[in-house]
């Protein structure tokens, strides 16, 4: 691969994971003023029960819900008939993760209705900082993947390398990478001894990289491909291995089919992409085929419960020509509705800077096949269930987690009014948004309540 080609990977990636933190205006952070100890009862309100919206009475004890009236109602709110779901999720990000950028972080996911994130890579001295923010009931809620493990020439060292020439990034050495935004992993000798370093930074979860892994052995050793390749996949499966053992979840970023086959029978509990987000630049064509997956590989990802995020938005800012646009269009179509029809578990999930899993889906709405009720569980049951699998997240139900947020008008009318939220509401606190200038928003008034 030539500068010119490789440049552009980089500057792919760059916007992927950079986005706003050059020139970036920070925003105030939203900040919580109720006490979870507060009795609510919530009258007037259509509340989503995973199959449409019923009118009905819900409380919410001691930041839990439950449907029987307590001794002690504090607050009585009227929703005024509008439409309570589940929080949403966003499965795939790399905001959150530094401190520069924390509150305009916070304040974009919290105004997208967005309580749970992934961070999928990151490097744990920025993200550090980022986290004292987080994981409060004023706040998003997130799980850190740390920095994932690739082989020596793979991405994503060629992008962190050109954040810290750049000084975007805390570590502005080249050398100090490893071991914080990534681990280089070439044999198994090398996994024994980084191993104990890796889960010394207490990661939620373990990021891998297979990138191109039909050609491994043509790209391991070559210079062009900088960037442009990752894991043996043949190391893969000790991953996951230890990983497990260690009780940690592995997800893998994919490009092509072979690389989706190749995690899947490794044991990855989770693939970050959706084959075809590009096909590469036309310098380096790869054919939309390599993207196609068969009906045996979503047929093996469901036996073995690998669930797979969408970034389907990632296309929008990376493929100009429309020609092009419109094969990837055709392969993301493909490929949904064979994982759709497998019964392969889908959440949403962006991996766009600019952008959140609100926007991923919308896109998926005007991709077609999924109906909007479908859609709406991906957004607010399962993709913050699969981020916080052990936590009572993702349904209104007796004795889950009393989050929620009212729109203003039916989503499953029209998938749009997802955009529509009037008010947030987490763990038995209502929630506030910075509005524009920062100045903060209250989400309970008026709230006709007494």
């Amino acid at each position: 691969m030539d500068k010119a080609v490789s440049d552009r990977v980089v500057l792919h990636w760059g916007k992927r994971l950079l986005g706003p933190l050059l020139g970036l205006v920070l925003a105030s952070g939203p900040v919580a003023s109720q006490s979870p100890d507060q009795n609510y009862a919530f009258v007037g309100g259509q509340w989503f029960n995973g199959r449409g919206f019923e009118k009905k009475m819900v409380y919410a004890v001691g930041g839990r819900f439950t449907f029987e009236r307590p001794s002690k109602i504090d607050s009585t709110v009227d929703l005024q008939n509008r439409y309570v779901v589940p929080p949403f999720g966003e499965a795939h990000t790399h905001r959150l993760s530094d401190r520069r950028e924390v509150e305009a972080g916070i304040s974009d996911f919290l105004r997208d209705g967005i309580y749970y994130a992934k961070i999928l890579n990151d490097i744990p001295l920025s993200s550090a900082v980022a986290r004292e923010r987080l994981n409060r009931p004023d706040s998003v809620d997130a799980v850190y993947a740390h920095g994932g493990l690739t082989a020596t020439g793979g991405h994503p060292i060629r992008l962190y390398a050109f954040l810290a020439q750049s000084k975007y990034i805390e570590i502005t050495d080249f050398k100090k990478l490893d071991g914080q935004a990534y681990h280089v992993v070439d044999s198994e000798a090398d996994l024994e001894r980084k191993w104990p370093q890796i889960l010394a930074g207490k990661p939620d979860l373990i990021k891998t990289y297979l990138l191109y892994s039909e050609e491994f052995d043509k790209r391991k050793d070559d210079k062009r491909y900088f960037g442009a390749k990752g894991l043996d996949p043949r190391l893969l499966g000790r991953i996951v291995a230890k990983a497990h053992r260690a009780g940690l979840r592995v997800a893998t970023h994919i490009e092509t089919a072979a690389d989706f086959r190749s995690a899947v029978a490794a044991g990855v509990d989770e693939i970050a992409h959706l084959p075809g987000y590009w096909f590469g630049p036309p310098e380096w064509p790869m054919p939309p085929t390599a993207f196609e997956l068969t009906r045996e590989d979503v047929q093996l990802a469901r036996r073995n419960n690998v669930v797979v995020v969408t970034t389907t938005l990632v296309t929008d800012g990376l493929v100009k020509d429309k020609a092009q646009a419109a094969q990837i269009q055709a392969v993301q179509k493909r490929n949904l509705r064979l994982l759709k029809e497998a019964g392969v578990q889908l959440v949403i999930g962006s991996d766009a800077f600019g952008a959140t899993s609100l926007q991923e889906a919308l896109k998926l709405d005007t991709l077609g096949g999924f109906d909007r009720l479908e859609l709406l569980k991906h957004l607010c049951e399962s993709t913050p269930q699969n981020v916080f699998p052990d936590r009572k997240i993702g349904s209104l139900a007796e004795g889950y987690e009393a989050s929620f947020l009212v729109l203003e008008a039916d989503p499953l009318a029209d998938f749009g009014n997802i955009k529509k939220i009037a008010r947030r509401f987490k763990q038995g606190r209502w929630v506030e948004v910075p509005a524009a200038g920062g100045e903060k928003r209250s989400q309970a008034g008026p709230v006709h309540a007494h």
